[in-house]
């Protein structure tokens, strides 16, 4: 554990003793449902926000769609040859978003 949380820790455990955690709004409630881009961070949600109100897909959420896309048809494939092919494009779409994530990670980094 960090010295970070563990400060965090004492601190929450002080105000827990002082009584400071009791009455809080929503305490016995379940927290609320999260969207799906809690994760995401601020930046990479601005940068998102800014790209579709211009109507523009980011490169990676493109590729992710294509490779999906292919997922299914590979699937549906029985003959040797055209699964080969079709993990090979699938391989390929793969490649290239982690490529356009890894980017836009380091162009955002900055």
């Amino acid at each position: 554990m960090s010295w970070f949380s563990k400060l965090t820790e004492r601190q929450i455990a002080k105000a827990r003793v002082e009584g400071k955690l009791d009455h809080l709004q929503g305490e016995g409630k379940p927290l609320p449902d999260r969207p799906g881009d809690v994760y995401i961070s601020p930046g990479d949600a601005m940068g998102f926000r800014i790209m579709a109100e211009a109507g523009v897909l980011p490169e990676e959420i493109t590729l992710k769609k294509q490779a999906a896309a292919q997922r299914v048809h590979l699937a549906s494939l029985t003959d040797e040859g055209q699964r080969k092919a079709a993990m090979a494009e699938l391989a390929r779409l793969e490649m290239r978003q982690a490529i356009a994530e890894e980017s836009r990670r380091k162009f955002l980094k900055y």
